[in-house]
């Protein structure tokens, strides 16, 4: 087995190992550059996604690099910190070290993991093979094509339609499941009748089901029917306080018995830990997260922490903190502040979150924001203007935030986003044989990529 170990570089301060290239892992690797402490950061992609937008990416408002920052370009100025791009096997947490695919080993005096999270299926049947998530670039990626050949396949034979290829379910009423929702009604009445001409008389149908009786729970009732409002109007149509029961290559058939032809099923009803959580022999809570202590390391080891979507940490009022970027870039410098007091002969001190608010964007122009401790409600434009101005303080490179701007104000004020309609399939993932008149293939669907850090609330 080929072995790396990774030390201090011949100075006297710890070398810090980060596996994970998400916000909780970029912001624990920026302060402690800051620092001057090296730093050897891990992860099995070479960028940097920002989740919150990624349903604009799959709905042809943005593009790929306008949400993902490679990792290196971040750290180009940052001479202490290495970016390796691996694939994590196995985690020893005792000797704070990491083994990769490849049979590399990395070493750190400190071990930071980050790795992130993945979709929550709930043991849906079928839901893992047939549906689409939107957790991770590729994620976004591979459903923006699978709308693009939905509406391309209806496009060339009209009796597609009603087998279900212009009918979407959206599976959770967080705010993954609703800002896809409301960006899928914008595409479908602004972006159809210009792209897809005849297609316009046909009618397109979008549910949004999720078995709570409300949108966006965590916020208030009034943001509930606000959410509401404004998906309905857009054609959105809701099947609250109904499960799903089971997923198949084209339907979802749902707890009151309805079945719903369709071949585009989005997945956005929940997350749990990465995969390697369980491979690191501590202990896992609500969503297999790792337990962790106030100061956000692990019980008997000091030096190994956990943060964001992979922590399993209670705030003051009893409950875990929300898998949300702000979390996990909070846990992310905490840690990193903590490392530096280690190296200061100063205490720690236990986290603390900041908590800024939450928001959810549910159409074009329409948002709901919830912000400050004493959760200031905010709907409408200006929830829309402040959903902009925190996602552009939170994305990362100053390019990715113009290149942003433009997009969004190009959608908003001209309605146009046919440059984003030149991505297609390289090849058609459906068989849209009749499954009762000859044997159909399944719906090639790759396995869920595992994400980084979470931004937003989720289903």
């Amino acid at each position: 087995m080929t072995r790396r170990t990774d030390h201090h570089d011949g100075t006297d301060k710890p070398h810090v190992l980060i596996v994970g290239g998400g916000f909780a892992g970029v912001g624990c690797a920026h302060l402690l550059s800051d620092a001057h402490v090296p730093v050897t950061l891990l992860d099995r992609n070479n960028y940097h996604q920002f989740q919150p937008l990624l349903y604009q990416l799959a709905t042809a408002q943005l593009a790929a690099d306008d949400v993902a920052t490679p990792l290196r370009t971040l750290f180009r100025k940052q001479q202490d910190v290495t970016v390796k791009e691996a694939e994590v096997a196995e985690i020893d947490v005792a000797n704070r070290s990491v083994r990769t695919s490849d049979g590399v080993t990395f070493t750190g005096n400190y071990l930071v993991l980050a790795m992130g999270s993945q979709p929550n299926f709930y043991r849906t049947p079928g839901a893992a093979e047939h549906s689409l998530p939107l957790y991770s670039l590729l994620d976004a990626e591979r459903l923006r094509s699978r709308i693009l050949e939905v509406f391309d396949a209806a496009d060339r034979d009209h009796r597609l339609i009603d087998q279900g290829a212009l009918t979407f379910v959206v599976v959770g009423g967080g705010a993954t499941g609703v800002e896809i929702a409301g960006a899928l009604a914008d595409f479908i009445n602004e972006v159809l009748p210009t792209e897809y001409r005849d297609l316009a008389a046909h009618e397109t149908r979008i549910y949004l089901v999720d078995h709570g009786t409300a949108l966006l729970a965590p916020f208030s009732d009034s943001a509930h029917e606000y959410a509401a409002k404004v998906l309905q109007r857009g054609g959105v149509r809701l099947r609250l306080g109904t499960a799903v029961e089971e997923i198949t290559r084209d339907s979802v058939r749902l707890g009151d018995g309805t079945v719903l032809p369709t071949y585009c099923v989005i997945w956005a009803g929940g997350l749990k830990a990465a995969p390697l959580a369980a491979t690191t022999g501590l202990v896992q809570g609500r969503g297999g997260r790792l337990t962790v202590e106030p100061d956000l390391t692990v019980d008997g080891e000091s030096n190994v922490f956990v943060l964001g979507d992979v922590a399993d940490l209670a705030g003051p009022d009893g409950m875990p903190y929300p898998q949300l970027g702000s979390v996990a870039l909070q846990q992310g410098q905490w840690a990193a502040k903590n490392i530096l007091a280690d190296i200061a002969g100063k205490p720690r001190h236990a986290f603390h979150y900041h908590d800024k608010g939450i928001m959810a964007m549910i159409g074009r122009g329409a948002a709901v924001a919830e912000v400050g401790q004493k959760r200031h409600e905010l709907h409408g434009a200006i929830a829309f203007a402040s959903w902009l101005g925190v996602h552009a303080a939170l994305m990362s490179g100053i390019r990715s935030k113009v290149d942003a701007f433009i997009s969004w104000g190009w959608d908003n004020f001209s309605g146009n986003r046919s440059p984003g309609l030149i991505d297609h399939p390289d090849a058609a993932t459906i068989d849209w044989r009749d499954p009762d008149a000859a044997p159909a293939a399944q719906a090639v669907t790759p396995p869920p990529r595992t994400s980084s850090d979470t931004t937003m609330p989720s289903g």
